[in-house]
């Protein structure tokens, strides 16, 4: 089983060899007999096999994994774009995909494996359209000055918490997790889909310019600041810059691109009522992305921010909490998205370190009513985020800060908005989608991300404000990543 031969060829005995010994003759002779040439081959096969699936395959074993078909039983459906529940049908699920939304009297194929749902509600995956996995859960002063490779361990954990919030899609708009979504997509850790920006663009002194003060005029050669160095932002001037900044983060793997319009709340140096670049710095980076067949996605409050960016070729407000009229009926002519939060002032707003970030936030707050019914009044398409930053405590209220939408819609609208019509926002990638195919929908040839409920969200949203207790399966891309039935 084994042979001593060297390297030349020669038939020689190195000097002090054991191969010849009759000890290790003895041994070679027994492994001889233990293993078969087809046991052996067999085993490494599947060693090999594993190796080249990627490294996925090999951290992420099949548990929980769909090996036959799936058969939904005795559930009450949303599927995503009704307005009521659908009774009477069955959801199969085949690989990733869901293969039929059938009757629940037709003919069942008894190789199935049969969930049966009692009655509950088996709803699509919800979908946070305005998520910061590398941010939501790191402070600000640790994001500045910790390790990459720390500020990535503490993202993946608050991931897989994401994934068991029900989230099985986000929407990242601005930060560095690109490292993260790899580790995700090859099954290293759990945790949602992510459509990745990569660094938010920004000018100097605009919202994603952290430096300090000290570093300002920065030398021709002057080294990365650290936004910059870590990919959290890229600090561009000038159609040039902003060109290259745009590509680069198509490079790295960007499924759309950001960047800031106007003022910020958690940023120093601008206030919320600046504008922040020009209308041919915009149409740069819209010229890149559209290169690439994807859009443009901006941070704006304002009216004179958002529809500067508008004019320069954006398909995307982030925001918009301080539009008024005019401004609304011009995102809806131009056929804009408006990708908006709940900001108030409530328990679930994000907190601040300083008192002028405060009072910022305040005049956000105090906006966010108008912005809402504009959207209505003037029919916008609406997607829903959390934007949720720099606070671990914070993200457990993923599902509550979407109840708090009953403000404005009723419960089947707001389901509809994390789910379907968020999913219509993710496809406008186009071929830079890192994940083909329909998603916030329940029916034939769609993603099988799938909720199963404790109770009926379209009569009591508040459910969705307690995962841990009233998910009680969730499936993401056919994986059954929660069972607690």
């Amino acid at each position: 089983m084994f042979v001593c031969a060297p390297d030349d060829g020669e038939a020689r005995q190195p000097a002090g060899c054991l191969c010849h010994t009759p000890a290790f003759a003895r041994l070679n002779a027994h492994l001889a007999r233990k293993f078969s040439r087809r046991s052996f081959m067999a085993g490494a096969g599947a060693t090999l096999g594993a190796f080249a699936a990627g490294s996925g395959s090999m951290a992420a074993p099949a548990a929980g994994a769909t090996a036959v078909p799936i058969a939904f039983m005795n559930a009450r459906l949303f599927d995503g774009k009704s307005d009521g529940l659908l009774d009477g049908l069955r959801v199969i699920v085949d690989g990733k995909t869901i293969k039929a939304v059938e009757s629940a009297e037709a003919p069942l194929d008894p190789n199935l494996k049969v969930i049966d749902c009692g009655g509950r509600v088996l709803m699509p995956g919800l979908i946070d359209a305005h998520w910061h996995a590398m941010m939501a859960s790191v402070p600000i002063t640790v994001l500045l000055t910790a390790d990459v490779g720390y500020i990535t361990l503490v993202a993946a954990d608050e991931a897989n918490k994401t994934l068991m919030r029900g989230f099985t899609s986000v929407r990242d708009m601005a930060g560095p997790t690109f490292s993260l979504k790899r580790a995700i997509d090859t099954g290293l850790v759990p945790g949602p889909r992510i459509w990745p920006s990569g660094a938010m663009i920004s000018q100097t002194g605009g919202h994603g310019d952290f430096r300090f003060p000290y570093e300002v005029p920065a030398a021709p050669n002057a080294p990365l600041s650290r936004g910059d160095a870590i990919g959290g932002g890229a600090i561009a001037d000038g159609v040039d810059r902003v060109l290259q900044r745009a590509r680069e983060q198509l490079m790295l793997g960007a499924s759309q691109l950001k960047l800031a319009a106007g003022g910020g709340v958690s940023s120093h140096y601008d206030p919320i009522d600046v504008s922040q670049y020009t209308e041919p710095e915009f149409r740069a980076a819209v010229d890149a992305a559209e290169n690439w067949g994807t859009y443009v996605a901006v941070h704006a409050y304002t009216p004179r921010a958002i529809q500067t960016a508008i004019r320069g070729g954006v398909k995307c407000i982030e925001h918009g909490q301080l539009m008024d009229e005019p401004t609304a009926e011009f995102i809806a002519k131009s056929g804009t998205w408006l990708s908006t939060q709940p900001f108030l002032n409530n328990e679930f707003s994000n907190p601040q370190a300083t008192p002028e970030g405060e009072r910022k936030a305040q005049e956000v707050y105090a906006g966010t009513d108008a912005a809402y019914k504009f959207a209505k009044a003037f029919g916008l398409k609406t997607a829903w985020g959390t934007d949720i930053l720099f606070d671990s405590r914070m993200t457990a209220n993923q599902g509550a800060i979407l109840a708090t939408l009953e403000r404005w819609y009723r419960p089947n609208e707001i389901l509809k908005m994390a789910t379907s019509v968020n999913g219509e926002l993710l496809a406008m990638s186009g071929p830079r989608n890192p994940y083909p195919g329909k998603l916030g929908v329940i029916e034939s040839g769609a993603l099988a991300d799938l909720i199963l409920v404790d109770g009926d969200p379209l009569a009591n949203l508040k459910l969705i404000a307690d995962p841990d207790k009233n998910f009680r399966l969730i499936m993401k891309d056919g994986r059954i990543v929660k069972d607690a039935l």
